[in-house]
């Protein structure tokens, strides 16, 4: 049912990256990364993914910028957003930024994955 569904995963570290993909892979989802805001909002509008899991706490350019960047651009501005975070402070942010689902770091897959399925199905694109 998932497998055409892509989510692109923005977050500077690695480790996180990789196990946020193996978590969408397992579910049927195809992951696109990114390693920053920037690099993300890129592949954002290349790709046009049916939703991102996107960090908040990364240098440069933080993922509440990133979100209102991603919110303000006419091709990305419904694309549904999980934002994930250590610190429950970011919360509140993220959710008056437009993000959908709020996950705290560190994750257990499964909630990762049933935020991202929520997310698809509250999709209104």
């Amino acid at each position: 049912m998932n497998d055409s569904k892509k989510v692109l995963i923005i977050d500077d570290e690695h480790d996180i990256r990789e196990g946020v993909s193996y978590w969408l892979r397992s579910a049927g989802y195809a992951p696109i990364l990114a390693s920053d805001g920037d690099a993300g909002i890129q592949a954002a509008r290349r790709s046009i993914p049916q939703a991102i899991v996107l960090d908040v706490q990364m240098p440069h350019q933080d993922g509440i910028e990133t979100l209102v960047q991603l919110r303000c651009d006419s091709e990305t501005r419904r694309i549904p957003i999980i934002m994930l975070s250590a610190s429950l402070q970011d919360e509140s942010r993220a959710f008056d930024a437009g993000a959908r689902f709020f996950v705290q770091k560190p994750y257990e897959g499964r909630r990762l994955i049933s935020a991202v399925n929520a997310a698809l199905g509250s999709a209104d694109c």
